[in-house]
């Protein structure tokens, strides 16, 4: 069948269901009724079969002489224009895309979300601003609308998109330093609050939080002393306002600024006001920048033993553990490590340091030379279950056993002991691992 039969079809189908009263612009069917139902079973028709070009006409008809006709003028209108600036680079096309969505909130404002509709207007100002500031500036301002107007609802996408735009600004004077750094604060913590809510789509928000890092910090604007200029005017500005302090907190210890004289200023207030276990890190880690390991110690066991976040507390755990290492006392780095594992059971890291105690304190283990050096076998076992756990790991973790494997005992060694391969063999100590023989030939 072909196009011009279909229409005809369909404007027979409706002449029985036209409206009888006076016509206008904002009547739903438009100024000519007929007309409005003959052009749109064309372009429907040929919106269908993704035949654009030729939908044009007749779309445009409807789109200009009954606006209030149909949610599909609209959303198929998207289809078609985007493909004729595709097409032709012209930007009429373009200018015909805003109309587009700007006429959608006209006519349609009842049946679209506004937030939706502006977040879409925004990725296209910026998608096709080539250069044009000031359309870039629209498309920052629709997007900053849209995550306003849709909160908890906005997609991942956008946030990613719209901080992406507004490191652009930044870097040519249109949008300021503090601007772009509350920017940064504002979407980090939406990021953070969408990925631990766990519904349905918040993975995406993971990606999303890596990108706004990276972005942030490789921007030229997040280095410790221009942060410290930023952030202690908005200290001073908001000295007891816990979320404010928060908020600079988090900043100086992502961007491992712990040893600025305002971040301690800071830490101590977030505790005064909320002794919490993320309070009580903070202190923790402006401790640790002062070499205070006493006083480092001190509050990061009040963090572990505050903490609700299984995550959370894995870290706390994990970074005791590594300050124990570098003291050389290794049965207590094995138990924070091990302490991490309990709520983070995937931690690759964990296990390399447990590893990393095992091979290092193999001199100090009871016993001769073999025994000495069946310590590596139980070192190696902990290198090589934590990139099972943890692929991140791997290249870290194969390293290791590269190292340490050669000094595993020889066949000779262990024929004497009647240990062959495979066998189990016993690490006693505070080790105490049971571990399976292998040799360095």
């Amino acid at each position: 069948m072909t196009m011009k039969k279909i229409a005809v079809i369909a404007f027979g189908m409706f002449l029985f269901i036209l409206p009888t009263k006076a016509q206008t612009l904002e009547s739903q069917y438009g100024l000519d009724s007929a007309n409005t139902i003959l052009n749109a079973s064309l372009y429907t028709e040929y919106w269908k079969q993704k035949n654009y070009e030729e939908a044009l006409p007749s779309w445009r008809y409807v789109f200009l002489n009954a606006p209030a006709f149909q949610l599909n003028t609209y959303i198929r209108g998207e289809d078609i224009i985007e493909f004729m600036i595709q097409k032709t680079k012209k930007k009429e096309y373009v200018d015909t895309l805003m109309m587009v969505f700007d006429r959608r909130l006209q006519y349609m404002g009842k049946r679209s979300r506004e937030g939706y509709v502006l977040g879409k207007k925004g990725m296209a100002q910026v998608k096709y601003s080539n250069g044009d500031i000031n359309m870039l500036k629209a498309g920052f301002d629709n997007l900053m609308r849209s995550y306003e107007l849709e909160g908890e609802g906005t997609p991942a996408q956008l946030i990613h998109a719209t901080f992406e735009v507004g490191c652009g600004l930044v870097q040519q004077n249109q949008l300021s330093q503090e601007e772009f750094i509350n920017l940064y604060m504002k979407f980090s913590d939406f990021a953070d609050k969408r990925l631990a809510s766990g519904e349905k789509g918040c993975d995406n928000f993971a990606v999303c939080k890596s990108a706004l890092d990276a972005i942030f910090f490789e921007s030229g604007y997040a280095d410790c002393n221009t942060l410290a200029g930023l952030l202690n005017q908005k200290y001073e500005a908001n000295k007891d306002s816990l979320s404010v302090l928060k908020e600079i907190s988090s900043i100086l210890r992502r961007r491992e600024c712990t040893d600025l004289p305002l971040y301690a200023t800071v830490a101590e207030k977030i505790y005064q006001q909320e002794p919490s276990a993320d309070a009580a890190y903070s202190l923790a880690m402006m401790f640790f920048s002062k070499q205070d390991i006493a006083k480092f110690e001190q509050y990061l066991k009040e963090a572990i033993d505050k903490s609700d976040d299984p995550k959370a507390k894995a870290d706390y755990n994990y970074k005791l553990a590594q300050v124990y290492l570098s003291k050389k006392n290794y049965p207590s780095a094995k138990k924070y490590a091990l302490d991490a594992l309990k709520t983070n059971p995937n931690m690759g890291d964990a296990y390399i340091t447990i590893g990393l105690a095992y091979a290092v304190s193999s001199n100090d283990y009871e016993g001769d030379e073999f025994d000495k050096r069946t310590v590596f076998w139980a070192a190696v076992d902990k290198f090589v279950k934590a990139k099972q756990v943890d692929p991140s790991v791997a290249g870290k973790a194969n390293e290791y056993i590269e190292r340490y494997s050669p000094h595993f005992p020889t066949k000779d060694e262990a024929f004497f002991r009647d240990i062959t391969a495979g066998k189990s063999v016993k690490v006693g100590g505070w080790i105490n691992e049971t571990t399976t023989a292998r040799f360095r030939d």
